[in-house]
């Protein structure tokens, strides 16, 4: 199997942010400890799992903290502790220990911290201080949804010798007979010393059959990361073209081994086939793909309600949803499951004095918005990107002006994501949208 020395762009930045602040972009997952708990999703049974459910303490002024303690012993020496935070309802500041680490001015998107630098041994106090957003008008006349607070919200462990990330997508081969599967696997030595790591695979199509399994030993430098690349052929995959109200999903499974040991499991869900974009029309599996049934669309807070509301969606003739801001992680696999496809969105929308093109007549055109625009764009990118589901990306609501940051924001997407259109409907024929 061929090992590359050189991260891919996309998943390279993802992971530099793990040196250059708390928040870090990357896949949303989880690891388990044995492969039935993987399988049912059952976090309960995981060691070092905890979900955030926070005591709730005023301050002056009328303002609210959460906090929730935490305890760092020596058997949590050789792991990374990660913070996942959503439905915090406000923009908020991450404490730890009374020290400000982050501030997060979306209060939709959902966030990942790496913790472990700001960590110390003994017990901890996490606290998440609830404020209003410094960056209001980039969400104006948005229903924020209304889930319940800090909902799916958890503190992990994954050991420091892992899996950092991934980049997959299981697509016809280029003879039109058999899938191939492109799966990425970046691994993480952040010890000290060198290290040797075996990480596996394995692929079951849609009818329980095993198809293709692989491991591989990597050693790593202390203090390093490496990429894994599998390529391997998925034979008689025709038969479960995965889109467009077909629904069948391949069970892919990573693992990591050490000494024969097996650490980690990481689950996922992978349809069959790959969507294009050019000319101004989508194809899949070589045929044009029509598009013409699409749907705003957001999840509600109740599951079975989004389920049905999905389901019938389908039954009228809908293939596609275009949600107006990044969805809780279960959406996108419901959608997976479904066989529908989603237009994924930036929690960006700012209409007010959108056709005012003159530096920081608009948001978009304010350069001191820059950072919040991209930290908005990269959390909407990297959280949901393996998923079957999306196959395209919106910039920003429809009507949110026009300018350097939107420019920035297409031309970064643009370099990490090679095959999938990105669209803004308020370019109003500049050259920051692919249609």
């Amino acid at each position: 199997m061929k090992r590359i020395f050189l991260l891919g762009l996309s998943l390279m930045m993802a992971l530099l942010a793990l040196a250059q602040g708390p928040r870090v972009y990357r896949s949303e997952f989880v690891t388990f400890d044995k492969r039935e708990d993987a399988v049912a999703d059952k976090r309960s049974e995981t060691a070092n799992y905890t979900p955030f459910k926070p005591e709730r303490i005023a301050i002056a002024g009328g303002e609210a903290r959460f906090v929730q303690k935490i305890n760092i012993d020596a058997t949590l020496n050789d792991y990374n502790v990660f913070f996942h935070l959503e439905n915090v309802g406000m923009a908020y500041t991450l404490f730890l220990n009374n020290e400000a680490i982050a501030e997060v001015d979306d209060p939709i998107t959902p966030a990942d911290f790496l913790l472990s630098p700001y960590l110390r041994q003994g017990v901890n106090e996490l606290m998440v201080g609830v404020r209003m957003s410094r960056t209001p008008q980039l969400q104006e006349n948005l229903v924020q949804p209304n889930f319940e607070q800090f909902e799916n919200s958890y503190i992990f462990a994954q050991r420091r010798l892992s899996v950092r990330d991934f980049d997959v997508i299981l697509e016809p081969d280029t003879t039109r007979q058999y899938a191939k599967l492109k799966l990425d696997v970046i691994v993480a030595n952040d010890f000290n010393y060198k290290e040797t790591i075996q990480v596996g695979f394995d692929i079951y199509d849609p009818k329980g059959k095993l198809k293709e399994y692989s491991v591989n030993e990597i050693e790593l430098e202390g203090r390093s990361m490496d990429t894994l690349r599998f390529n391997p052929d998925v034979y008689h995959s025709y038969d479960f073209k995965w889109g467009d109200g077909k629904k069948p999903l391949y069970s892919l499974t990573l693992y990591i081994k050490r000494n024969g040991m097996l650490w980690e499991y990481i689950p996922m869900k992978i349809g069959f086939g790959k969507t294009e974009y050019r000319d101004g029309k989508y194809f899949r599996f070589d045929q044009v793909l029509h598009l013409q049934k699409k749907e705003h669309f957001n999840a509600s807070e109740d599951r079975q309600k989004t389920f049905v509301a999905i389901e019938q969606l389908k039954l009228r003739g809908y293939n596609t949803l275009c949600p107006d801001y990044p969805q809780p992680k279960w959406f996108y696999e419901m959608c997976d499951k479904a066989g529908m496809f989603v237009i994924e969105c930036a929690n960006i929308n700012s209409p007010t004095n959108s056709h005012i093109r003159s530096v920081g007549g608009t948001p978009a055109n304010d350069p001191k918005l820059y950072d919040e625009y991209m930290t908005r764009v990269k959390s909407m990118y990297y959280r949901s990107r393996n998923h079957s589901c999306i196959i395209a990306y919106r910039l920003a609501g429809e009507q949110s002006g026009n300018g350097y940051n939107l420019y920035k924001a297409y031309e970064w997407l643009k370099s990490v994501e090679k095959r999938r259109p990105v669209f803004y409907e308020g370019a109003e024929g500049e050259w920051n949208t692919d249609n």
